[in-house]
This record gives structure tokens, C-alpha cells and sequence, in this order.
């Protein structure tokens, strides 16, 4: 059977072909690009590839932000069979060369800018053939050289395991892991996902989330690509983004949390709202209830949900801010970590005795199901599904993230938590941050969720710091009263032996919006 995600594309130029796919806001004016218009682009960009001799199962590796010509290109790559690779350039030059020595691409697909890293990469220099958006770059195709050429219209026959798009990760050793989503994994991931936000042929999306945006125009939704620099959500100019949203209609707002913080913040300033918006996801990091809450002061009208998953899981549960109760807030301010609500249909979550940092052997049924936490016992999360990533490339990192139960692959998320009586998730934070002494045991999540009922609070770390109990926040501005004192008090359970105040606290490069760990103890020796 053919499954190439292409066909889904085409589906929709098909269907409604002058309805927008894409509006690209990233320039000075606002573009925006029809299903039909997509379609006939990829068609010549697939041809262009076909001239500079790439085939099917070639990897392209690509860097470019967020714009049309970014989906004009991934439709293209669908359609000729090539796999779209994507790494995080500010990874660092050694990353990129163990990357591209883990698996060598055939090509190159880069912006103008982008391109000058070929003279510091010894393993970008050496790919084949290198394509350049805009201006073009020296010894680069011009990308725009496709636009004189014939419409190649039919995409490639795929098998279900054919690759599709291959991103790079770090593991915790740092070497470099490739996880590869097939064709059969992306149609079925946008199953999931249509089923979640339930988006429809008036929808226009705000979206920070690339990959998505596939999900998007296979469910006939127009995308909104706002004119930010998504690699820093929580730096965004957040006062021209809200204007965008207003003026171009949106209807749906998807974004990390940090994202979010900027925006609903500047909006409360300036008493402005978005009563058009009817839905808002976030996810990508922890979402705090107060966030859901300045959520729902901008967009009124809106279902706000908070989603939880992994680039390897996605999504695994959802919350949405109607569910939560006056109860539920108060168990968070008590320890009981942050509620991520119940699993997608999709997902199969369970929890074990937490093991990270140590490999689960196969086991059998039986096996698996003993070993499965009560409601209420917490441990290290884990999930399968049809939508979960089975492994790595070669096998890189499978090790660490990976077991399995008779024929079903699990993947461990390292997360800590717990089921509550009801059948919802709990979130505690990483299983390799808990804090364990002679005290007990504590997750991170069980006093940041506390903390963070603080309105002056923008974030807050649990950490162990030479035989200390260590509460680390960052504040949106200045306290007049004695804050540290109203956490020690508050907060008396968690055995607290100090508050300390910083100006920022560390997070993750992608998102903006988890705690990096291992960069705040060394900022606190």
C-alpha cells in the first residue's frame, strides 16, 4: 500500500484549491500561499532535486526557519521520497559533525546565512550538492531555479517503514540520536493529532511548532507563520505577534509555554484580547495553572489545553483548563506535582518502579504487568502506541529509552509521576532530578508546581546543591515583603533549607521552558 504523507498534501489542493494553506508572516508583508499554489511549488522544487540527482532515500539536510518556502521544500522531499534531516545549527560545530558522521546527507538545503557554516564544517563542506533559498550562496543551486521548471506531479510509491523526516537529539551520554518518523508513523501521528484538535477548513492556525504544520495542511487548516524567531520563545516581541494573531483572524494559537508567558503578559498590560481564538494548546515544557489561566483572561472564548508528550510521544495526555478543579490546585500546592490530565486514545501509559539510568530487559506480559505502579504510587513514566517512535537510528539511544513487552515496543519518557484515582496523570518532573536523602525522596515537580502559585514567580527549581535542599526562582520583577520566608512557611513538607532568588534561571534551547538542571548547579557552585 502507498502511504506517502504526499498524497494527503495533494488531497487538499484537490479539495479546495484557492483556499490558503499557508500565510507567512515572516517577512515584511504578509504572503499568502493556496493548497493549489503549495502543490504546483513542490511539484517544481521535487523536480529541481530530480536535475541535481537525488533519489529516493536520499537524506537532505536542511536548515531554515519557519517560513513558506521551508513547507514548499518538506513537500517536495515527500514527494520525491528524500528524508528531511533536521539539527539545531546553535548545537555547536561538534555536534553538527557528529551528526552528519552518523548519518552523511546527500545534500544540503539551507538559507543564504546558513550557509556560512560550511566554513567552519568540515563535514557541510563535504556534502554533495547544496541548495540556497533567497540570494542563493556561492557553490549553492539556487532553490528559486526551480520555478521554470515542469510540475512533477506525482509523488513516489512508499512502503509504510519508508522514512519521511529524520530529527538529531542529544541522549544523556551527548552522543548524537536520529529519530526517524516513516511515512506510515506521520499519517498516523496526524491521526492523533486531528482527533485532539479537532481543526476544520475555517481554522487558521498561529503556530511555533514546525512539524505540525504538516499535521495542518493534511486536515485542510491554514497556517499562520508568525514573525518571530520560534528557535527563542521566550524572548519574542510579544506586542507585534498579538497584533498578527488579531489581524489575520486566527482561530487557534499553538505554542510552548514560554510563548504563551510572553504573550498573555504583554496582552494584560495593554488590555488587549483575542475573542476570536477558540482554541489555544501549549506544551513543549510544564504548564502551570496560573499560565492556563492568563490564558483564558487573552482568548475568553477559548478551549486552553495543556498537552503533554515528547518528540519521540506526541502527544501522550492532555488537560484542559475546564477539567481542572479548585481541588486539584489545592493537592499542586501541596506536592502533588503538576495534573497533565488523561492519555490521548491512542497512547497505552503506565507507570514503573523508577529505574532511569538503568536498562529494562524485554519482558513478558506477565512480567510488564507486575512490575505496573497502583494509582497513586509514583514512578518513571512509559508509553507505547502507534504513534510512539519504536526506535533510532542504528540503534543509538534505543538502549537507554527503550524495552520491550513480547512484541510491543515501550518507550520510557523519564519522566516521574503517577496515576490518580480518577485515571489522570500526574507530572513530578525528571526521574534524574529527583532529590534523594536523608529526608526522603522528592521530585523537582512537587515544590516548583507549589512555588508557582506565585504571581511574582515566573519560574521556579527543586535541587539538591551540596547536601542542600535549594528552591531557585526567578522573578518577573522586584518583592517588597519576604517572599523567601512566605516559601519556607508555605511549603514546610518540602524540608526547604534555603530560597534563593536569580535573575534567570536556565532552560531547555528549544523551548524555553524546561529547567536545565545541570547548568543551574554549576551557576550555583
Amino acid at each position: 500500500m502507498d502511504v506517502n504523507l504526499a498524497h494527503l498534501l495533494q488531497e487538499q489542493a484537490r479539495r479546495r484549491p484557492q483556499a490558503r494553506a499557508l500565510i507567512d508572516g515572516t517577512g515584511r508583508s504578509a504572503r499568502s500561499v493556496t493548497f493549489a499554489e503549495l502543490d504546483v511549488r513542490a511539484g517544481r522544487a521535487a523536480a529541481l532535486l530530480r536535475r541535481q540527482g537525488l533519489a529516493a532515500g536520499d537524506r537532505v539536510l536542511t536548515f531554515h526557519p519557519m517560513a513558506a518556502e521551508l513547507y514548499v521544500a518538506i513537500a517536495a522531499f515527500l514527494r520525491t521520497g528524500l528524508i528531511a534531516a533536521f539539527v539545531d545549527p546553535s548545537a555547536g560545530r561538534a555536534h553538527i559533525e557528529r551528526c552528519c558522521a552518523l548519518a552523511p546527507p546527500a545534500a544540503l538545503l539551507a538559507t543564504p546565512k546558513a550557509h556560512l557554516l560550511r566554513l567552519v564544517s568540515p563535514a557541510l563542506h563535504r556534502i554533495p550538492v547544496k541548495f540556497a533559498t533567497g540570494i542563493g550562496a556561492p557553490g549553492a543551486v539556487r532553490w528559486v531555479a526551480s520555478r521554470d521548471l515542469p510540475v512533477e506531479a506525482e509523488p513516489v510509491a512508499c512502503a509504510a517503514e519508508t522514512p519521511a523526516l529524520a530529527t538529531f537529539t542529544s541522549g544523556s551520554t551527548g552522543a548524537p540520536k536520529m529519530a526517524v518518523r516513516t511515512h506510515s508513523f506521520l499519517r498516523r501521528q496526524h491521526g492523533v493529532l486531528a482527533e485532539l484538535q479537532q481543526l476544520g477548513d475555517d481554522d487558521i492556525v498561529l503556530s511555533t511548532l514546525p512539524i505540525f504544520v504538516l499535521s495542518h495542511i493534511a486536515a485542510g487548516a491554514c497556517t499562520l507563520i508568525p514573525s518571530v524567531d520560534v528557535r527563542h520563545p521566550g524572548k519574542v516581541r510579544a506586542g507585534p505577534l498579538l497584533r498578527q494573531t488579531a489581524e489575520q483572524g486566527v482561530t487557534c494559537i499553538e505554542g510552548s509555554p514560554a510563548l504563551l508567558d510572553r504573550m498573555t503578559h504583554q496582552a494584560a498590560a495593554a488590555a488587549f484580547t483575542l475573542p476570536r481564538v477558540n482554541k489555544v494548546f501549549t506544551g513543549g515544557g510544564p504548564v502551570f495553572p496560573a499560565l492556563m489561566q492568563r490564558i483564558r483572561a487573552l482568548a475568553p472564548n477559548a478551549q486552553i489545553t495543556a498537552v503533554y508528550g515528547s518528540t519521540e510521544a506526541e502527544p501522550i495526555a492532555h488537560l484542559d483548563l475546564e477539567e481542572m478543579t479548585a481541588a486539584d490546585s489545592d493537592a499542586s500546592a501541596e506536592g502533588a506535582g503538576l495534573l497533565a490530565g488523561r492519555p490521548v486514545p491512542a497512547a497505552d501509559v503506565r507507570v514503573l518502579p523508577d529505574e532511569w539510568g538503568r536498562p529494562l530487559s524485554s519482558l513478558t506480559r506477565e512480567e510488564f504487568e507486575r512490575r505496573v505502579l497502583p494509582a497513586g504510587a509514583a514512578g518513571e513514566i512509559v508509553v507505547s502506541g502507534p504513534h510512539v517512535l519504536a526506535g533510532y537510528w542504528q540503534g543509538q539511544g534505543d538502549a537507554e529509552t527503550k524495552f520491550r513487552v513480547e512484541d510491543t515496543v515501550w518507550h520510557r519518557t523519564g519522566d516521574a509521576g503517577y496515576f490518580d484515582s480518577r485515571g489522570r496523570l500526574w507530572l513530578l518532573g525528571r526521574c534524574m532530578a529527583r532529590v534523594e536523602d536523608a529526608r526522603g525522596v522528592i521530585y523537582p515537580f512537587a515544590v516548583e508546581c507549589a512555588a508557582q502559585r506565585h504571581a511574582e514567580i515566573k519560574r521556579a527549581a527543586f535541587v539538591a546543591h551540596r547536601a542542600r535542599r535549594l528552591l531557585v526562582v526567578e522573578l518577573y520583577g522586584s518583592v517588597k515583603d519576604d517572599l523567601s520566608g512566605r516559601l519556607l512557611r508555605e511549603m514546610e513538607w518540602a524540608h526547604i533549607d534555603e530560597v534563593r532568588v536569580l535573575r534567570h534561571l536556565p532552560v531547555d534551547k528549544r523551548h524555553n521552558a524546561k529547567i536545565d538542571y545541570g547548568a543551574l548547579r554549576r551557576m550555583l557552585d
